[in-house]
């Protein structure tokens, strides 16, 4: 996936109240943009960080910067987690997730329940597939953790995903890890251990556990390879 257009240099000063982030242009001048993240960001909002953001084309937007990707420990991290479905999306129909293998028909934002939808669904031969993508960007001493923060609705989505599995259809959990030092995936027990039961739940009810790492540099973001997942 490719950014749209070239994007803006800057150094982080700090990101508070969840969804803002104040920033230094290069141009000195500093300013407040929007930051696409509900986690906490534990390993990737360092002051004094170089950061990038886009420019949104909707006119009288609030905050018309966006931030896009964050540089930790020399390592570029994509923290827009909207862009997740897209890159997972784009990725498998290039053929790039070797293990959904064909497919006929891809869907976004699928509605599986009355109160919940799943990212993607994938419709062929084998019948459907269905697949939550969740982006991950915390990793310590080379293991990348999902998530950063305890989620409710993470684990919803995992019990979701056992429904699906129970009734007959293929159903895949996906770590998009964005950020290229991550040699392992494992979920972050420490930070909530209700997610990681959950899922260690799931996978034994036959729900698929996938992990891989993307490529990112501020032209764009790709999948690069997968990573091997350990439940801990």
């Amino acid at each position: 996936m490719n950014f749209r257009n070239d994007l803006v240099p800057a150094t982080l000063v700090k990101r508070y109240k969840r969804f803002l982030a104040d920033v230094i242009l290069d141009t000195g001048e500093q300013t407040t943009v929007y930051c696409p993240n509900t986690g906490s960001m534990k390993s990737c909002s360092r002051t004094g960080s170089r950061v990038y953001l886009s420019r949104s084309e909707r006119p009288g937007r609030k905050y018309p910067m966006t931030l896009e990707i964050v540089e930790s420990d020399g390592t570029w991290v994509g923290v827009n987690t909207g862009l997740a479905n897209g890159i997972v999306a784009e990725a498998i129909e290039a053929g790039i997730v070797a293990e959904i293998g064909d497919f006929e028909i891809l869907h976004r934002e699928v509605k599986v329940s009355q109160s919940s939808r799943l990212d993607l669904l994938v419709e062929g031969r084998r019948g459907k597939t269905y697949i939550e993508v969740k982006n991950c960007t915390l990793v310590e001493g080379g293991v990348a953790m999902f998530p950063d923060a305890v989620t409710a609705r993470g684990t919803k989505h995992l019990l979701e995903l056992v429904e699906l599995r129970r009734q007959g259809h293929r159903a895949v959990i996906f770590y998009l890890v964005q950020r290229g030092d991550g040699r392992l995936f494992r979920p972050a027990a420490l930070i909530d251990p209700r997610y990681a039961e959950t899922l260690s739940k799931a996978v034994s009810e036959g729900v698929e556990m996938l992990a891989y790492a993307a490529t990112i540099s501020p032209a764009g973001i790709r999948l690069s390879s997968s990573l091997p997942c350990d439940l801990g």
